[in-house]
């Protein structure tokens, strides 16, 4: 795979094989002028899945794929929208928790980061009803694009598998909105 719609296209099938439906797909391309890559050029693609049918606003799996001239990389992100921080508890258990589960449940052989994001509407707001979501992610590294279609397929297969154990886990429904 050399450019961006072939990636696309392993990674799709690999999560519409699941009960994960494609919901939105948007493509970039963007050139530096000035700094460090001035003269690069970046092509991107933003894909967004929902469960079956339904495009709940509080669970998808929203992926960020990338050409560069270094080459295709990209991440695989489960996304979930979690209780407000007052009902989160410490963020700092919430965090270790939700970081046991990403190790547990996705492919251990990649990178697995996990981003616990607090949110205000307004500066003015009650930091208490900040609003928090996670983020468990799995990086595409550059060598299983170079291993072709079948390796991104298999990853993007294997990962949304894992994201729908994670789903399914007692610990992650602590957290969650009802």
């Amino acid at each position: 795979m050399l450019t961006l719609e072939p990636l696309i296209e392993a990674v799709r099938s690999g999560i519409e094989s699941t009960v994960w439906a494609l919901s939105g797909l948007q493509k970039t391309t963007s050139h530096q002028f000035e700094g460090r890559w001035e003269g690069e050029s970046t092509r991107s693609a933003y894909l967004f899945f929902h469960p079956g049918t339904t495009t709940a606003d509080d669970v998808s799996i929203d992926v960020y794929l990338d050409e560069t001239s270094q080459g295709l990389t990209g991440n695989l992100a489960l996304v979930v929208d979690l209780v407000p921080l007052a009902e989160l508890g410490d963020p700092t258990e919430a965090l270790r928790t939700l970081a046991a589960l990403a190790t547990s449940f996705l492919p251990s052989e990649h990178a697995r980061p996990v981003t616990l994001r607090l949110r205000l509407q307004d500066g003015t707001s009650d930091p208490r009803r900040a609003e928090t979501e996670v983020r468990f992610k799995v990086r595409v590294p550059r060598a299983d694009v170079s291993r072709g279609a079948g390796a991104v397929r298999s990853l993007a297969e294997a990962s949304v598998q894992g994201f729908e154990r994670i789903l399914g886990s007692a610990e992650l429904a602590r957290y969650m909105v009802d």
